[in-house]
């Protein structure tokens, strides 16, 4: 193995966990001790902050430093970066800039397997800052999804119906059997805390969002398929309509209350809402609901 070689695998381990017994690390790196002391000076030298344990098998610790060194990523945490990077637009911190350069740092010493992958993760942020974090979801859900939408290929999945207690297909103890759904995926979108996938579904000729949560894809995808527009050609439009109920943007029903609030304290709580102040004592509130 060589000097370079040797340190990128003796930084790895170090990223891995809390303390190394020295021992241990010229165990799996096959050296003796005195090279995994001159390796860790090496990295030192790099900027980090490589603390030494003292005790009877005295060891090394990965810290905290003053300035942000060289880190290694395995795949898995590479992809979650690009789809944190992807996504950070829709939160509101002003990120855009800075994200869209980290992911051509990230995408220039990428190897081209992940590259390859990289390039096929599109997230589009609807809704307005201040929405929940998006929820957990399944990194190689989000993968296949996205290489699906790449690739322009029908995606074949499971989708578990919900009861009326909101419980997933809970038929005898187990989930009740279902074909597959199909859809032409377009896009994948996140809004009010969710993951979703906005796609056409060619059976019933119309237009579906999907909770990426509960979505679990079948091998092999379905045949290719040629893009059509999202009604109405914009996707932010088209998803905050369908959450509420409508063709459009805009709430079946709306109302105005007045409030003995001042407008600044209403704000924070309207969702979206309007708020306009009639006094510093008094606001109205327009909102909508389904009916």
């Amino acid at each position: 193995m060589t000097t370079t070689s040797r340190l990128l695998n003796l930084l790895s381990l170090l990223q891995t966990r809390r303390d190394w017994p020295g021992s241990l690390l010229a165990d799996r790196l096959d050296v003796s001790h005195r090279t995994v002391r001159r390796d860790i000076d090496r990295l030192r030298d790099l900027g980090y902050d490589i603390h030494a344990t003292m005790g009877v098998d005295g060891g090394y610790r990965l810290a905290a430093g003053s300035e942000l060194p060289p880190l290694l990523f395995d795949d898995d945490q590479a992809l979650a970066l690009v789809v944190a990077l992807r996504a950070a637009g829709g939160i509101g911190a002003g990120l855009d800039e800075a994200a869209i350069r980290a992911l051509g740092t990230i995408r220039q010493v990428m190897p081209s397997r992940l590259r390859h992958r990289l390039d096929a993760l599109h997230v589009t942020p609807v809704g307005r800052p201040g929405d929940a974090p998006p929820s957990t979801v399944s990194l190689d859900v989000l993968v296949t999804v996205s290489d699906a939408i790449r690739d322009r290929e029908t995606l074949r999945f499971d989708y578990p119906a919900r009861d009326a207690a909101g419980d997933d297909d809970a038929v005898g103890g187990g989930r009740e059997l279902r074909p597959p759904h199909r859809v032409e995926p377009h896009h994948l979108v996140t809004s009010h805390g969710r993951w979703y996938l906005v796609g056409r579904d060619p059976d019933r000729d119309d237009w579906r969002l999907h909770r990426i949560d509960r979505v679990s894809p079948r091998t092999p995808n379905g045949p290719r398929f040629v893009p059509r527009t999202v009604p109405g050609g914009d996707v932010d439009a088209f998803v905050a309509a369908r959450f509420k109920g409508s063709d459009v943007d805009e709430w079946p029903c709306r109302g105005t209350v007045v409030l003995h609030l001042p407008a600044r304290d209403v704000l924070p709580f309207a969702g979206d809402g309007t708020v306009t102040a009639v006094d510093d004592r008094r606001c109205t509130l327009e909102s909508g609901s389904w009916s």
